[in-house]
C-alpha cells in the first residue's frame, strides 16, 4: 500500500499535493527571513540566569529527542509518519545548535577578559588583590559551565543527526521492500479477492447511496453552490490565461503550415492552461465541498482521489493531443502518419485510464478497509493491461520519412524503439505473473505519469529556448503589441524575450520537478524540507547562505537605488533649482547624494542578505593588498575625484585648460572628468591628472576675462595715427567693458611692419571669439577708410630708353647666338648616317 500511495500521492486529509506545494513555497518565502535576521543579530551577553535557561532548554530538547526516537520505533512501517519525524528531528537539531551558538559571544568575552587579567602570579610573587582573585574564579566557573553546555549540545546534535539518518535508512528499506515484495499468484489469491470484491462493492454502494441521499436532502444548496463556485474559479483562470497567451496561439491557428517553433509554443500552452484550469476546478471543488461540510470523513478521501485522477487523465490526454495532433497533421510535433497518431493517442489515453482507475479503486479499498489482497489483484490486472498495450504499441506502423505527407502509409518503429516497447511491455507482464506486482505497478505508473510530465517539461524547455532566441520574441504577436504600445526597440524586445524564456524555465522547474519527485516515492514533507534547506540553509564550510535572504537583499538594494535616484532628481529639480544654485554645485550635490544612497542601499542589502559585516574585514584586507600591488591609479583617481567634488577647483560648465586639452567640463565623477573640446570631442581625463597637474580655469570665480588681439600694419604708416584709429575702434565696439578701460599698445616695429596689441576686458569671456571677429572687421574697415597700408605698396614702373643703333646691335647679337646654338645640333643629327653601312 505505501507504494500505491506514491503513484498518485495525496495526503490523508485528501488535499492535493500540488496546492500544498504552492503553499509551502509561499511559507518558505515568509519564514526564511527569520534565519537571516538571526544570523546577523548580535547575541547579547548571557548571565547566570540565561545559562540556567540554556541548560533547561537542552534538557527539554533531550526529552523531545527521546520522544521522537520512541515514535520512530512505533511508526517504523509508516512512511508518511517517518517523514514528519525526520523533519522534527532536523528542526530539533537546529534548535540545539542555536542554543550552543547563543553562548559563544559570552565565551569569547570571558576569554578576552582572562587574557587581559593574564596568568596568576607565580609562587613567591606578590599576591593579587582579592577582587581580581574573585573575578578569576567567577570567570573560570562560568567558562566551565558554558563549555559543559556546549559539549552537551554537541552530543545532542550528534544524536539528532544519527536519528535523522536512521529514519532515512528505514524509509529506504521500506521502499525497497515494497517494490521487491513478492506475492504468490495462485487460484486461492483470486478466490479471496473475488469474495473481497463482492463485499467491497456492496459496502461502497451502501456508503455512496447513504451519502447522496443525505446530501440531496440536507446539503443540496451547499453542493450546488460548491460546484458553481468551482466552475467560476476554473473559468476565470482559463479565460485569464487565454487572454494572456492567446495572441501567440490565435496567430498560430491562422497559419496553414506553422513553423516548428510555433507548434512547440502552441503545444506547451495548450497543455498547461487547460490542465491548470481543470486542476483549479478540482482543487476548488474539494475546498468548497469540505468548507460547506458536504463531504463525510469516509467520502472525502474518495472524492479527493477521484478529482485528482480526473486531472491526471485530462493532463495526459491533453498532452497526447498536443504532441500527436490526431486531427491536423500540420500541427504534429512528431513525424507520424494520421492513422498512427490516432492509434497512439488512443493507446496512451487507454493506459492513463487503466492507471488512474487502478489507483482510484485501490483508494476505495483502503478507505473501506478491504483486504490487501484485493488491491494486489487490481494492480496485477492493471499492470498486465498496460504491458499488453505497450506490446500493441510496438506493432503499429506510424513512422513517416522526411518529406512524406501526414496522410501517407506509415512504417514500423525503428528497431531500437520496437525492442524497447516489447521488452518493457513483456517485462511488466512477466513481473506481474511472477508475483512482483508492486514493482510492475510502480514501473507502469512511471511510464504513464512521469513520462507525460517529462515530455511536457521537454516541450516547455524547447518553447522557452525558442522564445528567448535572438529576434524571436519581436516576431511574436505579444512582441509586436509591446512594440506598438510602448515603442520598444529590438534590443529591449530581445531582453524581454530572454526574461520570458527564463520565466518559462523557472515555471517548469518549480512546478514539474516536485511532481516527478512525488511520483518516485518522495513525500510532500520531503520536498518541503528540501525547499526550506535550499532557500535558507545552504552550507559552504562554516558559512550558511540563504537564497531568500540574498533575494531579499537584492530587492532592498534595488529599492534603495530607485529611491536614491528619485531623491537625486527631487533635490536637483526642486531644492537646488529653486535656490538658483549654479550647475557645478548642483552636480556636486547630486553626485554626493548618489554615492551616499548607493552605499547605504548596499549596507542594507548586505545586512538583509544575512552577511555579517564584520566578515568584510577580510575583503578589506585583500583590497588593501590589491591596492598595494596594482590598484594605486584607481584609488588615486577615486580619492582625487572626492577632492574635486569637495574643493570644487572647477565645476560643470567651466572652461578649463589641462595640458593640451582645452574645453568645457561636462561631468565630474569619482574616477575621471569629462571635458568637451570646442570641436565637440569628449576627452576623459583621469582625476589624478587634474589634481597633480596645472589646470587653467577661465571661469573659476566669474566669467570676467581679457582678450588680447595682435594687429600689424606696414612700417610706412604713422604709428600714432594707427594707435588713435584702433583706440576709437575699440571704444566703439559693443561687448567690451569700459572699466577696466581697453588699451592699445604699440609693441614692436621693424623695417616691414608696425605691431600693435589690443587689450580689452569682457563680462563673459566665453564670448571672446565673436568679439574678436567683430573687432578685426571694424579695424580693417577703418584702415581702408583712412588709407592705412596693411602691406608694402607696389613698386612704380620705370620706362627704359634705347637708341636705334643699339637696338640693331642687340638684334644681330641675338641672331648670331641663335645660329651658333643650332649648328652643333645639326651636326649630331648627321653623324649616325655618316657612320652607318655603305651601299
Amino acid at each position: 500500500m505505501p507504494v500505491l500511495r506514491r503513484l498518485f500521492p495525496f495526503n490523508e486529509d485528501g488535499l492535493l499535493p500540488t496546492f500544498r506545494l504552492l503553499s509551502v513555497l509561499l511559507a518558505v518565502l515568509l519564514l526564511a527571513a527569520a534565519p537571516a535576521r538571526a544570523q546577523t543579530a548580535a547575541a547579547p551577553a548571557i548571565d547566570a540566569t540565561q545559562i540556567e535557561q540554556a541548560s533547561s532548554d537542552l534538557d527539554r530538547a533531550s526529552g523531545q529527542l527521546n520522544a521522537i526516537r520512541e515514535r520512530v520505533e512505533r511508526y517504523k512501517d509508516d512512511d508518511a509518519r517517518l517523514v514528519e519525524l525526520k523533519i522534527e528531528a532536523e528542526a530539533l537539531n537546529r534548535t540545539i545548535l542555536a542554543i550552543s551558538v547563543a553562548t559563544r559571544p559570552r565565551l569569547e568575552a570571558i576569554k578576552a577578559r582572562q587574557t587581559e587579567l593574564g596568568d596568576p602570579p607565580a609562587e613567591g610573587a606578590p599576591a593579587e588583590a582579592a577582587v581580581v582573585v574573585e573575578e578569576r574564579k567567577k570567570l573560570a566557573a562560568e567558562r566551565n559551565e558554558i563549555n559543559a553546555l556546549t559539549g552537551e549540545a554537541e552530543n545532542l546534535s550528534i544524536e539528532a543527526t544519527k536519528l535523522s539518518n536512521r529514519i532515512t535508512e528505514i524509509r529506504r528499506r521500506l521502499f525497497t521492500d515494497a517494490i521487491l515484495k513478492r506475492t504468490d499468484i495462485n487460484t486461492a489469491l483470486f478466490t479471496e479477492a473475488s469474495g473481497a470484491l463482492t463485499n467491497e462493492t456492496a459496502t461502497l454502494g451502501r456508503t455512496a447511496t447513504a451519502w447522496l441521499q443525505f446530501v440531496w436532502k440536507f446539503k443540496r444548496m451547499q453542493l450546488l453552490g460548491a460546484v458553481a463556485l468551482s466552475l467560476v474559479a476554473a473559468l476565470v483562470l482559463l479565460s485569464g490565461g487565454y487572454r494572456l497567451f492567446s495572441p501567440v496561439i490565435t496567430r498560430a491557428v491562422q497559419q496553414q503550415k506553422p513553423h516548428y517553433i510555433t507548434r512547440l509554443s502552441v503545444a506547451f500552452w495548450s497543455t498547461i492552461l487547460p490542465s491548470i484550469a481543470v486542476g483549479a476546478f478540482a482543487g476548488t471543488s474539494y475546498f468548497f465541498l469540505d468548507t460547506f461540510n458536504v463531504l463525510r470523513s469516509d467520502i472525502a478521501p474518495i472524492a479527493s482521489v477521484a478529482l485528482g485522477v480526473m486531472v491526471a487523465i485530462f493532463f495526459v490526454a491533453q498532452l497526447a493531443n498536443a504532441v500527436l495532433s490526431p486531427g491536423d497533421g500540420h500541427w504534429r510535433l512528431v513525424r507520424v502518419s494520421d492513422r498512427g497518431a490516432q492509434l497512439l493517442w488512443l493507446l496512451i489515453f487507454s493506459m492513463a485510464i487503466v492507471n488512474g482507475a487502478d489507483y482510484f479503486l485501490g483508494t476505495i479499498s483502503e478507505v473501506l478497509g478491504s483486504p490487501v489482497v484485493l488491491t494486489v489483484v487490481k494492480s496485477f490486472f492493471a499492470s498486465i493491461i498496460i504491458g499488453a498495450l505497450l506490446v500493441v504499441t510496438a506493432f503499429i506502423k506510424p513512422v513517416l520519412h522526411q518529406g512524406e505527407t501526414p496522410d501517407a502509409q506509415g512504417r514500423p518503429w525503428p528497431r531500437s524503439i520496437f525492442v524497447l516497447l516489447i521488452l518493457t511491455g513483456l517485462g511488466l507482464i512477466f513481473a506481474s505473473l511472477l508475483g512482483y506486482v508492486g514493482m510492475a505497478r510502480f514501473i507502469a505508473t512511471q511510464i504513464v505519469v512521469t513520462g507525460a510530465i517529462v515530455v511536457t517539461m521537454y516541450i516547455g524547455f524547447l518553447s522557452g529556448r525558442a522564445v528567448s532566441a535572438p529576434n524571436a520574441f519581436a516576431e511574436t504577436a505579444v512582441g509586436k503589441r509591446l512594440e506598438e504600445r510602448f515603442g520598444l526597440g529590438q534590443v529591449t524586445l530581445d531582453q524581454v524575450g530572454l526574461a520570458a524564456g527564463l520565466s518559462i524555465y523557472l515555471l517548469i522547474f518549480v512546478f514539474f520537478v516536485p511532481l516527478v519527485l512525488l511520483q518516485w516515492g518522495f513525500q510532500v514533507a520531503d520536498i518541503e524540507s528540501w525547499a526550506y534547506r535550499i532557500f535558507t540553509e545552504i552550507r559552504i564550510g562554516s558559512i550558511t547562505i540563504s537564497l531568500i535572504g540574498i533575494f531579499a537583499g537584492i530587492l532592498l538594494f534595488v529599492a534603495g537605488l530607485l529611491i536614491t535616484r528619485w531623491f537625486q532628481k527631487w533635490v536637483d529639480g526642486n531644492v537646488l533649482a529653486r535656490s538658483q544654485v549654479d550647475a557645478g554645485v548642483r552636480n556636486s550635490v547630486r553626485t554626493a547624494v548618489g554615492y551616499a544612497g548607493v552605499a547605504l542601499a548596499g549596507l542594507v542589502g548586505i545586512s538583509a542578505a544575512g552577511i555579517n559585516l564584520s566578515s568584510l574585514a577580510l575583503v578589506a584586507g585583500a583590497l588593501s593588498l590589491g591596492i598595494g600591488f596594482g590598484l594605486q591609479n584607481i584609488v588615486s583617481n577615486f580619492v582625487s575625484g572626492l577632492i574635486l567634488l569637495a574643493e570644487r577647483p572647477f565645476k560643470v560648465g567651466d572652461w578649463v585648460v589641462a595640458g593640451t586639452t582645452e574645453g568645457f567640463v561636462r561631468r565630474i565623477s569619482v574616477r575621471a572628468t569629462e571635458i568637451e573640446t570646442f570641436q565637440r570631442q569628449t576627452v576623459i581625463v583621469p582625476n589624478s591628472v587634474l589634481i597633480n597637474g596645472q589646470v587653467g580655469n577661465w571661469t573659476h570665480r566669474n566669467k570676467l576675462g581679457r582678450i588680447d588681439m595682435a594687429i600689424s600694419v606696414h612700417a610706412s604708416n604713422d604709428p600714432r595715427r594707427v594707435q588713435e584709429i584702433l583706440t576709437e575702434v575699440v571704444r566703439g565696439q559693443q561687448g567690451l567693458l569700459r572699466n577696466p578701460e581697453p588699451t592699445v599698445v604699440f609693441q614692436a616695429f621693424s623695417s616691414a611692419t608696425l605691431d600693435f596689441e589690443i587689450r580689452a576686458f569682457l563680462a563673459d569671456i566665453l564670448n571672446g571669439t565673436g568679439v574678436k571677429s567683430d573687432l578685426r572687421a571694424a579695424a580693417l574697415e577703418r584702415f581702408r577708410a583712412e588709407g592705412i597700408a596693411i602691406g608694402a605698396p607696389a613698386a612704380a614702373e620705370v620706362p627704359i630708353k634705347i637708341s636705334p643703333e643699339g637696338a640693331d646691335l642687340i638684334t644681330r647679337l641675338l641672331d648670331q647666338a641663335t645660329r651658333e646654338n643650332r649648328r652643333p645640333t645639326a651636326g649630331r643629327r648627321r653623324k649616325p648616317a655618316e657612320d652607318g653601312p655603305k651601299t
